[in-house]
């Protein structure tokens, strides 16, 4: 068994070099051996299993697979399944890691094959030499094009290798990403994996390769037409996190491989690859990795407003939240328990409830089982609620009113069983209720207001007076099955779907 190892230091940050790495089908656009490059199956190129089919510039061919890839360890695992030259039972792995004197990259490149008898010398010089080092020197030249502004343009590497024999993807053409469409309003069946045009960046805006997505209740309301926010065929999804492929002027700063997310319209967040403005993007700190971003931001963010713009919570007072152990639940009982706060919580199943116990309820209400308004009375001695926070909508605002105190406020913030039937304002005069209707877009519509609203999110996470609970993980294919679980109630926490 034959192993070649080579390593390199790139002067970029690790996000950066990984950004090209990582898609399995980049090859055609970073190494001067391939002319042209394709996924097979029409597959995500970040698909484990998937199969790119290279045309060598030389006029060979060249099939591999992708065995594992792992965003959080920066490293991918792939074989070789037909090449033109002996190179058997050929298995290599690229591995990333930051620098730490400096933001650098250190990148291993390793690999195990057999070859024919006498020829050990021959091949393991040309994968060291002809595939690794020439891909080393490439990646350096992309960089230092991307960071002077100009195209990746990848000039030959050397007497081993052969000149590309097209012009290698620069930030100025329109990519194809696999996404998400929702070909026509209604159930989650009209959620189909379609590849989408990704256009290059305009004027203050940015390209992103996508590595978590959130979803969210919003998300069945855009699916189902019930919110006008999204026509057919259209891509949905609200959240995500990832790392900027390319930047335009004026792009807020943002320079290829920063780590950014955001949760907000226009939607569009179904996708491996999207185009948007910058000013919609909050940059990432180092110690919040990915995937809680794309699990916390949107309900994090809600939390936030709901507990300190909406309704500023005070210590000691008794708030009744519905759906405690569901995403935006879990994270409003956490925080309002840290704010001193007396936190019921109702859930759908005895089986939720240790989960809405261990993110701070002290009370616990299964209202499938018990009239969750006398209870609430029962526990706060007839007085009843401060502050009532309902996203379940027709089948509890009724009940919820019951539960609030006099002078409460009654915040209603989602429908999941339906919407809620008209209301006759002047019988709330009974109670002087406060009944509000929250946008999320109303509170994070400006810059300011998103650092400010996001800032008080890390610190809360940062200091662990939020713990983020993902409850499914599912690839982006399967985004119908996370709406049909979401829509059940079959899930506690967040859902995310990794492209």
């Amino acid at each position: 068994m034959i192993r070649v190892r080579k390593s390199t230091i790139i002067d970029a940050p690790v996000e950066a070099v990984w950004a090209i790495l990582r898609d399995f089908n980049s090859h055609a656009d970073w190494h001067p051996a391939v002319g042209a490059s394709q996924i097979e199956e029409q597959r995500s190129p970040y698909e484990v299993g998937c199969v790119r089919d290279f045309q060598l510039a030389d006029g060979g061919g060249l099939r591999e697979q992708l065995l594992s890839l792992s965003d959080r360890d920066h490293t991918l695992t792939y074989c070789i399944l037909d090449a033109p030259i002996p190179l058997r039972d050929y298995i290599a792995t690229i591995r990333l890691k930051p620098v730490t004197d400096g933001d650098r990259t250190f990148w291993s490149w390793e690999s195990r094959f057999e070859t024919p008898p006498g020829r050990e010398a021959e091949l393991s010089r040309l994968v060291g030499e002809g595939i690794y080092e020439a891909g080393f020197a490439a990646i350096r030249r992309m960089l230092a094009g991307r960071r002077a502004g100009g195209p990746p343009h990848i000039p030959a590497a050397g007497p081993a290798t052969i000149s590309v024999s097209r012009p290698p993807a620069s930030r100025g053409e329109t990519l194809r990403a696999g996404a998400i469409v929702v070909t026509a309003h209604g159930g989650a069946d009209r959620l189909n994996w379609q590849e989408v045009a990704v256009p290059p960046p305009g004027p203050g805006q940015v390209r992103l390769r996508h590595t978590a997505i959130g979803v969210n209740y919003i998300d069945i309301y855009c699916r189902t037409g019930y919110f006008d926010l999204l026509e057919p065929p259209g891509v949905p999804g609200m959240e995500a996190a990832g790392v900027i492929l390319d930047a335009s002027e004026g792009a807020a700063d943002f320079a290829p491989g920063d780590r950014v997310a955001y949760a907000c319209p226009p939607l569009g967040a179904y996708s491996a690859l999207r185009t948007m403005d910058a000013a919609l993007l909050v940059r990432l700190p180092d110690d919040i990795d990915d995937r809680t971003a794309a699990a916390a931001l949107l309900k994090g963010m809600s939390a936030e407003f709901l507990l300190h713009r909406v309704h500023a919570l005070r210590e000691g007072e008794t708030v009744l939240v519905h759906a405690a152990a569901g995403g935006v639940g879990q994270l409003l009982c956490q925080w309002a328990s840290a704010l001193g706060a007396t936190v019921i919580g109702t859930v759908g199943s005895a089986a939720k409830a240790p989960i809405a116990r261990e993110a701070g309820c002290a009370h616990v209400i299964v209202y499938t089982e018990e009239d969750f308004a006398a209870r609430v009375l029962e526990i706060t001695g007839g007085r009843g609620a401060d502050v009532v926070y309902d996203a379940v909508g027709r089948d509890t605002f009724g009940k919820s009113y019951e539960a609030l105190s006099n002078c409460g406020d009654l915040v209603s913030f989602g429908q999941a069983s339906g919407p809620i039937a008209p209301i006759d304002i002047a019988g709330y005069a009974g109670k002087s209720a406060t009944v509000s209707r929250p946008n999320f877009g109303h509170y994070t519509d400006t810059p300011e207001k998103l650092r400010a609203i996001t800032g008080n999110l890390f610190r809360a996470l940062r200091t662990g007076i939020l713990r983020v609970n993902t409850g499914l993980v599912l690839p982006l294919r399967e985004a119908a099955e996370a709406h049909r679980a979401l829509e059940s109630r079959r899930t506690s926490g967040s859902i995310i779907l990794i492209p």
